[in-house]
């Protein structure tokens, strides 16, 4: 018989606290829809869902005429699926994990570090840094998502330390000051870096009664302002309520003042390589990563934070939020696909937009493994290398390994919504 290369997978669920509970998650929902017989618990928190083959997460294929259990397992026994470049340049290993997020309570203040970070801090700290891996990222938002990325503009951090005489406290008048200086000078881009690293560090480093003596007098100054009907936008005063709610006493607060409020719209990107400073703040994403697990925190979590190696990683090149945006390319023979390329070897995404006037379509072959999440829409599946036919629908999750195509015939009025997270080397 005729080796099985394109099969349906049953992916795993974290049910971190920070995710949206029950039936208002978009994971809950794709689980529901895709098997009608799970039960969705109303008061639990549907975080994350898993599809790839990392060994917290790993996949189930549902096919009885494959025996190994997990797609790691299947990989690690067919390794050609993975496509020869893929094979060679990632020592036969899945470099990607493709998950969907739904964030309620926000995510730590993190960043990522580069591969050799990576290898230095699993030596060092495994408990922490469970591999020597880097993790650069991909959300692409399919609901209005909301997240930090990146420093902001230096004009815009220079006019909170005006508004914002608790912050000023923090960061000291030399540190200010020395910003405020960059901001007047000649364009200076490392003199700039250098202020904006003083100024940052001074504030995450801050003695811990200090900067919760400050928290607390800012949050108090602002709930009495809300009270009073003032406009509280000069001191970001919604976004640092909200936070000091889910976080109180946590220095994480204060960096809203510093890092760029980024608002995705369904559909829009952005991308989180190494140093890059973020936190997702609420909403549902698709996210792509390298198969890793590493991240540095300091700030709004109760997982370990590690200050001086965050501090000491960080990009810090400041520019406006509108840049954090990522681009989507519409491909050139294929009017229903829109491929997110980061700059990274590790993975890219294709989102396939099959309008309802299309009955048939063809998911096309590419020199690499990838897997195919439905968002909505239903068709009928076929593939030479799956055997048999395959319903697909909303939640369905497929592996189609490297250089195979599907064939799908639509059921759905409303045309098909997908992602499809493969390595475009």
């Amino acid at each position: 018989m005729a080796e099985v290369r394109v099969f349906p997978l049953s992916c795993i669920v974290q049910n971190y606290a920070w995710g949206k509970i029950g039936l208002d998650s978009e994971v809950a929902k794709l689980i529901a829809s895709s098997d009608p017989l799970g039960h969705i618990e109303a008061d639990k928190p549907y975080a994350e869902l898993w599809m790839g083959a990392h060994p917290k997460g790993d996949a189930i294929i549902l096919d009885n005429r494959i025996t190994q259990k997990t797609l790691g397992q299947w990989i690690a026994d067919h390794p050609g699926c993975l496509g020869s470049k893929v094979k060679d340049t990632f020592h036969g290993q899945l470099p990607f994990l493709f998950k969907v997020l739904s964030v309620n309570i926000a995510l730590s203040i993190q960043a990522h570090p580069t591969k050799e970070l990576a290898a230095k801090l699993h030596a060092q700290f495994p408990e922490h840094y469970p591999d020597a891996n880097h993790k650069p990222e991909m959300a692409i938002a399919l609901t209005p998502f909301e997240g930090m990325c990146g420093f902001r503009p230096v004009q815009e951090i220079v006019a909170f330390l005006k508004n914002v005489p608790e912050l000023y406290a923090l960061i000291g008048n030399v540190a200010a000051e020395q910003l405020e200086r960059s901001v007047e000078a000649e364009p200076d881009l490392r003199g700039i870096s250098i202020a904006l690293r003083t100024c940052f560090t001074k504030m995450m480093k801050s003695e811990k009664k200090v900067f919760v003596d400050q928290l607390n007098m800012l949050v108090k100054r602002i709930s009495q302002e809300v009270a009073a009907g003032k406009d509280i936008t000069k001191s970001n005063g919604e976004l640092l309520l909200r936070l000091h709610s889910q976080f109180p006493g946590d220095i994480g607060c204060f960096a809203i003042y510093f890092l760029n409020l980024v608002n995705l719209k369904p559909g829009e990107a952005m991308f989180l390589g190494a140093n890059e400073p973020h936190a997702y703040l609420h909403g549902d994403c698709i996210e792509c990563m390298a198969c890793s697990d590493n991240t540095v925190r300091a700030g709004l979590t109760p997982k370990f934070i590690d200050v001086n190696i965050l501090c000491q990683m960080l990009n810090y090149t400041a520019a406006p939020a509108s840049s954090k945006v990522f681009p989507s390319m519409q491909s050139a023979l294929d009017p229903c696909t829109y491929v997110y390329n980061p700059p990274v070897p590790d993975f890219s995404v294709i989102r396939i937009q099959i309008p309802p006037s299309m009955k048939q379509y063809t998911i096309s072959s590419v020199d690499s493994a990838s897997i195919l999440l439905v968002i909505h829409g239903e068709a009928t599946a076929t593939s030479t290398a799956a055997l048999s036919e395959m319903i697909l629908h909303r939640g369905s999750v497929l592996f189609i390994s490297a250089n195979e195509s599907v064939s799908l015939d639509l059921s759905s009025a409303a045309g098909m919504l997908m992602f499809r997270a493969c390595c475009l080397l």
